[in-house]
Order: C-alpha cells, then sequence, then structure tokens
C-alpha cells in the first residue's frame, strides 16, 4: 500500500496484540546464518523488511520460508559467495550490516554494500569496524561495499565509544565463533540485543551480560547448532498503540508485551495524565482524562526511544501548554514537524529540540510519510484530527507494523488502504474483564 486514509474523531477501543520485534527478528535472521543446522523462528512479524533480509539472506545461499504465520524456517548454506549481499537489495535495509559479522565469523568473508533504511541521520559503521579489526578482521571499503575477510577470529578486549545497536550485536555475533574470550565494554542494552543473546545462547554459544555494561562472549571456535527459538514482542509497535489509543482518547488493551520494556513510554503518557494500567502480558490505557504538557528527551535504552518521539509528538500537538522533545540520538529525525505542521500543528525545530504548542484541534490534509516512525506518527495525528488525512509513502509505515490498518480497525478506527477498500471496524470490541 502506498497510501492510508485515516478518518479522525473515533475513540479506540478493544484489544490488540502485538507482533514478534522487528528489530530481534532482524538480526537473529543475520545469526542464523552462523548455523550449522536448521532454525525455526516463531513470532516473526510479517513485515516488509523481514521480506527484504529474506530475499537477501536467499541469495547468499540460505534456504528460507514461511511455515505458517509468524513462523520462519532458515537453513543456511554450506558456503557462500564472496560476492555478498549487493547495493540493490542492500539499499532498503539499515538491518543488512548485520550480515558483516555472522559471515565474516562462519565463512572467513564478506562482502556487504553500504547499508541503506530511513533516512533519520548519520549512522556511521565506524564502531562495527573497530570491533571486527579488534578480533582480527581485515576490513576495506571501495566502492560503497564492505569487504571483510579474516583467517580466523580470535577473542579481544573492545571499548565502544558510544553504546551503539548494531555495533554491538555485530561484534558479539561475529565472537560467538571466535577463539578465547571477547569482552565488550560500554555496550548497548535493548531488550532486542538481549533476545538475540539469547538466541544466540539457544545454538550453542557462550555469551554472557547482555543487557548490562559489559558483554563476554566465550567463542566456541567452531559453528553454531540449529534450533528453534521464540521473538520478543515488539516494544516500538506496542508504544505505538498505546500512545494511538491517548491521543484518541479511547480505551485500550495492548496484548503480547513484556511492560517492562515499555517503562520509559509508560511513564511519559503517565506524567502527561494517561492512565496505564500493567499486567503479565498486557497494558491498559484509557485516555478520558485532560492532558498535560510533558517534556522528553531520547536516550539510548532504558532512556525514552527515539522510535518513539515521533508518535509522542503527533499526540502532543493537542495537548495544551508547551512540549519539549529532545532529540539525542538521529539528528535528521523531525522530518514529521513539516507534516504536522500541514495538520494545523504549531512546532518550532530549535536545532535538537522541537518546542509544540498544543492547539485546540488539528485538521486532516494530505501528508507524505518521510520515514516509518514519522508515518506511524501521521496515523496518530490522522486519528485525532478533525476530518479525513490521507498519507502517502506509506509503504515506508509497512517496513515495521504488520496488519496495521487492520489492527486500528480492530479497534473501531476508520481507516482504508490505497485499494480504497473502506477498512473501518466496529466501534471496537469492550474490552471486557480486565484480568
Amino acid at each position: 500500500m502506498n497510501k492510508i486514509v485515516v478518518a479522525g474523531g473515533r475513540k479506540l477501543k478493544g484489544r490488540v496484540r502485538v507482533s514478534g520485534a522487528k528489530n530481534a527478528s532482524l538480526a537473529v535472521l543475520c545469526a542464523a546464518m552462523m548455523s550449522t543446522g536448521e532454525v525455526t523462528l516463531e513470532n516473526v512479524p510479517a513485515i516488509n523488511d523481514i521480506f527484504v533480509l529474506a530475499d537477501i539472506l536467499r541469495g547468499l545461499g540460505a534456504e528460507v520460508k514461511w511455515l505458517d504465520r509468524g513462523l520462519l524456517y532458515l537453513k543456511p548454506p554450506d558456503r557462500v559467495s564472496c560476492e555478498g549481499a549487493t547495493y540493490p537489495e542492500v539499499k532498503k535495509l539499515r538491518a543488512s550490516s548485520l550480515l558483516l559479522g555472522p559471515l565474516l565469523a562462519r565463512f572467513g568473508c564478506a562482502r556487504v554494500a553500504l547499508p541503506g533504511g530511513c533516512n533519520i541521520g548519520i549512522r556511521p559503521m565506524d564502531l562495527h569496524f573497530k570491533g571486527l579489526v579488534g578480533l582480527g578482521a581485515d576490513l576495506t571499503l571501495e566502492h560503497g561495499c564492505i569487504s571483510a575477510e579474516s583467517k580466523g577470529l580470535k577473542g579481544a578486549r573492545i571499548y565502544l565509544d558510544f553504546p551503539s545497536v548494531g555495533a554491538t550485536e555485530n561484534i558479539m555475533m561475529a565472537a560467538c565463533l571466535a577463539k578465547g574470550q571477547t569482552v565488550i565494554e560500554n555496550v548497548a542494552k535493548e531488550p532486542e540485543l538481549v533476545d538475540l543473546a539469547n538466541f544466540l545462547n539457544s545454538l550453542g554459544a557462550r555469551v554472557r551480560g547482555a543487557g548490562t555494561d559489559v558483554i563476554k562472549v566465550e567463542g566456541t571456535g567452531g559453528c553454531l547448532d540449529g534450533g528453534r527459538y521464540s521473538i520478543i514482542p515488539d516494544r516500538i509497535e506496542a508504544g505505538t498503540f498505546m500512545v494511538a489509543a491517548a491521543a484518541s482518547r479511547g480505551e485500550v488493551i495492548v496484548e503480547n508485551v513484556i511492560p517492562f520494556h515499555l517503562q520509559p513510554v509508560t511513564a511519559k503518557l503517565r506524567e502527561a495524565g494517561v492512565d496505564v494500567e500493567e499486567r503479565e502480558d498486557k497494558i491498559l490505557v484509557s485516555g478520558s482524562k485532560p492532558y498535560q504538557n510533558i517534556d522528553i528527551k531520547t536516550m539510548p535504552y532504558p532512556g525514552f526511544p527515539t522510535d518513539m518521539q515521533s508518535p509522542m509528538m503527533a499526540m502532543l500537538c493537542t495537548v495544551p501548554g508547551l512540549s519539549l522533545i529532545t532529540e539525542n540520538i538521529f539528528e535528521n529525525r523531525f522530518q514529521v514537524v513539516n507534516e504536522l505542521k500541514r495538520m494545523g500543528a504549531s512546532i518550532k525545530v530549535e536545532g535538537r529540540v522541537a518546542v509544540i504548542e498544543g492547539v485546540p484541534e488539528v485538521q486532516g490534509a494530505q501528508v507524505r510519510a518521510t520515514d516509518l516512525r514519522a508515518g506511524a506518527a501521521l496515523v496518530v495525528a490522522g486519528l485525532l484530527a478533525n476530518g479525513e488525512t490521507e498519507i502517502s509513502n506509506a509503504e515506508l509505515i509497512y517496513r515495521g507494523y504488520e496488519d496495521l490498518v487492520d489492527k486500528l480497525s480492530s479497534l473501531g478506527a476508520v481507516i482504508r488502504g490505497e485499494d480504497g477498500e473502506d477498512c473501518a471496524g466496529p466501534a471496537g470490541r469492550a474490552t471486557g474483564e480486565w484480568s
């Protein structure tokens, strides 16, 4: 779908089930290339980024197929061509960079075009290079391609200047097949990285400390086994539904979540005056009360996630007073501001700070998704707007949200895709007994 049309003014009500985590699934699929056996993954979202990575892996010789909804099978090849993953495929997907570590460790060589993905700011590969070179790899960069070779990786002590998720993942994966111990300091702590470590351990790797400042990996010096693993729920999808429920002044139970992963979002919603109640694997969001203006600063986990600031900005557009959002991760993540201003929002950007002055209402308009999370923000804005909002470039949204139109429709949203079919659901299934 290249276009999504949302009619505002409907309160979301009902239950919605969150899909598996996009970023965990992508990393785990790359890691599966280090296995000598068959890998079956559960709770994998059917989203565009997964489809693109699956095609890249097939191009490398892997057998990848869907067995059922959410169930993905992968059989790695015995060898890969060192031509590797080339630009036509890789330009669509930032996570393709995560193939460097696994291919280098398993096959001794890797060639990956510089990755693409959403244009949200500079995401350099220098920390990836630093870590892999520290393990004994020879890396060169020419004509837009990264080439890596090694006659055998060796454990090392590596300090990251910034807790980069991608660099932490690449180094951790490569270290699993190195000889000796690798210690990685100042690492990222994101839940998706912890999920990757758990997956690696399920295949026979020896990774300790994921989720803390220091990760230690005892290299096996060989390959990993096959196995079966279930991906964690997507905290960004869950957070988006939480914000959408609050923005529409609705009442929604978000199911299949890990509430601990959502604490930064939950805390800010509560600070704004939204009622949020947690249970073991679900969260109830009720948005009936007047909201308060708040300040948000994005930070590496466990701080407020950069992927959630655009949807939160959309919600804050109609909250009285001045709200501030400081973006500390990606310098180009305020592209959505101009689209929200088309809808009547009052937002000023000063460097890395966006100042949102709440207005009584925003109006439906023709807008354009500039990146994945900006697209989700425009859907949120469309839900609370007066009138109809037409979001073009909506294929970006489907990079990270599975069945978004159908899920919102089931909550009572009036929403349709490019084909023009009205996807409005009922007024929303009653949330029922809260248990």
